[in-house]
């Protein structure tokens, strides 16, 4: 059934693709891992998936050091990440894509340095107004923490990072794509180098990929809903 999920993705990203005139190789796959055990991860994994992502830092340790020998797995870390929590995914996640405030850009670098490693990072960015989503809103703050990562040795700033609103109205979730897509260009004009919008979930991945997304975070329609 896994295998099947990830066919119809696939399919489902190459019609996105072809109907806005993209290439279906400029979009990356994630699975969103949460709660999947790791015998579903290596069926996903065997079916052709090699990217994986955790909204939860422990869970991700443990699942990457449970997986060590598929060495060509890539593990993305999607969810709030806390402070404390980066000791548990720095040397196991090549991306982190939450990073939200100044505070934790600065212990994302801290640790990074520590273990001689260039961190991956994209901006998480606020595009709604629930309560229950994390992001960065204020726009000078986002230039501040955009500014320290790129005068950092230890944190490469590829990309942005978004969750639409959960929301029935198609032009409400896909502005919120258009306005990551213009924060992004607004950023690159100014002279921050970032290629990344990390942007679309089962819901909506096929509007994402239409406002430019390049990363798709997909777990309930490649493993089922989850319990939890």
């Amino acid at each position: 059934m896994v295998a099947d999920n990830i066919k119809n993705i696939f399919d489902k990203i190459d019609k996105a693709c072809s109907r806005c005139g993209r290439s279906s190789n400029e979009i990356k796959l994630i699975g969103v891992s949460k709660t999947v055990s790791t015998e579903r991860i290596i069926e996903a994994y065997r079916a052709g998936l090699k990217v994986f992502g955790e909204n939860k830092a422990q869970e991700l340790k443990e699942k990457a050091e449970i997986l060590s020998d598929y060495d060509d797995i890539e593990w993305h870390f999607i969810g709030h990440l806390q402070t404390n929590k980066v000791k548990y995914v720095i040397d196991k996640a090549e991306y982190i894509h939450s990073v939200d405030s100044l505070k934790l850009a600065e212990e994302i670098e801290k640790r990074a340095k520590k273990i001689s490693k260039v961190q991956n990072v994209l901006l998480e960015i606020k595009t709604s107004d629930e309560v229950s989503k994390f992001g960065l809103t204020d726009i000078d703050e986002i230039y501040r923490v955009a500014e320290f990562c790129k005068n950092s040795a230890n944190l490469k700033l590829i990309g942005l990072m978004t969750i639409a609103p959960f929301v029935d109205d198609e032009n409400v979730v896909r502005n919120a794509f258009i306005n990551l897509r213009n924060l992004k260009e607004k950023l690159i004009s100014e002279g921050f180098e970032m290629t990344e919008l990390s942007m679309g979930m089962t819901g909506d991945f096929e509007i994402a990929i239409e406002e430019g997304a390049t990363m798709i975070r997909i777990g309930t329609a490649i493993f089922g809903a989850r319990s939890n």
